[in-house]
């Protein structure tokens, strides 16, 4: 859970107006097939021939550094005084068109837990994450235990599916859905909604409209009658919060969980479905299904780009003049492929035994994916991937490995549909 706008996944293609300052010779286009399809290796190659910190151009021609080296990743996270995550600080404002594709990326200015720095940013992670941490762990999974049982319900008789679209999906927004406290059937409007956003096509804008009119009717709910959920949590809040902004910290907290989850799952499942060394996991193994997600975090995380950080002022980092105003992208996994900190790895937490803390799937410091957060998201990836087989045991994959198509985009990485075929078995008589 690790940004917002995984609800609008920034498509790689795209042109904008304006002339934009610095867009200089040498830099690397965010677009092109290498970033789906080889990422690593395009890492390599920037590192040879940039070092840690790359000069880069976003679609519509807009300059910006994307930070590979780990060391400077965690000096850039660390320092919120310095690259403090505050769009407004952007130098290329004026040249922005407001049909820029990346805009719902980058953001702008507004009152959430996301898009706000400094003091305002830590006053909204003082109401938010304490109404997450309240949320109780073994309600969590038994909520994703059922609701994955729901979804699977819905194909286990016909013996193929996509668990992309049918599962891996709609999985992590219904169990949101109901931590946040809707109804399971408004939590199905919204795992549609999201959808549409994610897809970025002509009802997406429609679809976000629809999203924050759900999240302002369900502040207007709990606080008429609260309940045991993450809203009524952040209501009791004794700090008060306009309507606004709790909708948007809402929105915040829906949309960071929905498709980096959903991705964390397709790419933990692709990963046992097709690498001898997990395979052991499809036959109940429930270790390794806690390997292959750590595998995952490392080596195919959902969020490969995470934009952003702003400079305060002139300054230099890996070697090169930073501007003030300049963008950072943080380039979260190729520095979790950095050979310096992988030289550094030991074997026992790259392989789970000694817990995640060095990768950055998550990001790192003031403005990282909050750990309560971060505990919900493995809690709903880990138990659907081991209901999913628990009840399909011989699940395989429905056409070859080489034929998966990933996302289209620099900044996310998931596979676009997961077609598998099992033999089927009767439903649990609990449908969706």
């Amino acid at each position: 859970m690790t940004n917002p706008s995984s609800a609008t996944p920034a498509s790689t293609a795209g042109t904008g107006g304006g002339c934009p300052v610095g867009a200089g010779t040498g830099a690397v286009a965010l677009g092109g097939p290498g970033f789906p399809t080889e990422p690593q290796a395009l890492y390599r190659s920037m590192r040879r021939d940039h070092g840690p910190v790359v000069p880069v151009e976003l679609p519509g021609g807009f300059p910006a550094w994307l930070v590979i080296g780990y060391r400077e990743l965690h000096q850039v996270t660390s320092d919120g005084e310095l690259f403090p995550r505050d769009v407004s600080l952007w130098n290329q404002w004026e040249h922005v068109p407001a049909d820029w594709p990346l805009l719902p990326m980058v953001g702008t200015p507004m009152p959430s837990i996301y898009f706000t720095a400094g003091a305002e940013h830590r006053r909204h992670v003082d109401m938010v994450v304490p109404a997450l941490e309240g949320a109780d762990p073994f309600e969590i999974r038994q909520h994703c235990e059922q609701l994955a049982d729901r979804l699977i319900d819905t194909v286990c008789s016909r013996g193929t599916a996509d668990l992309v679209a049918e599962f891996a999906e709609p999985l992590p927004v219904l169990v949101l859905a109901r931590l946040v406290g809707f109804p399971d059937d408004e939590g199905a409007d919204i795992a549609r909604v999201l959808k549409d956003l994610a897809d970025g096509g002509p009802g997406a804008q429609k679809a976000h409209l629809r999203f924050g009119e759900h999240m302002r009717r369900l502040v207007a709910a709990k606080r008429a009658r609260p309940g045991d959920d993450v809203t009524s949590r952040m209501l009791a809040h004794p700090e008060p919060f306009t309507d606004e902004e709790y909708a948007l910290d809402l929105m915040a907290i829906t949309a960071a969980g929905h498709l980096t989850t959903a991705d964390w799952i397709s790419n933990s499942t692709r990963l046992m479905l097709t690498e001898d060394q997990f395979a052991d996991a499809l036959s109940g193994g429930r270790h390794s299904v806690a390997e292959a997600m750590n595998e995952v975090l490392w080596e195919d995380g959902p969020t490969q780009i995470l934009a952003g950080r702003w400079a305060a002022r002139d300054t230099r980092l890996g070697g090169r003049n930073i501007a003030r105003g300049d963008m950072l992208l943080l380039g979260l996994g190729a520095a979790n492929a950095d050979p310096h900190i992988r030289q550094q790895v030991t074997a026992s937490v790259r392989s789970g035994q000694g817990g995640n803390s060095a990768h950055l799937a998550f990001s790192h410091g003031e403005y990282r994916c909050p750990f309560p957060a971060q505990e919900i998201a493995e809690i709903i990836a880990r138990t659907g991937i081991e209901v999913l087989l628990d009840r399909l045991p011989d699940l395989g994959l429905a056409v070859p490995a080489t034929e998966l198509v990933r996302r289209p985009s620099a900044f996310l990485r998931g596979t676009t549909a997961l077609p598998v075929r099992f033999t089927p078995v009767r439903t649990t008589g609990d449908a969706l």
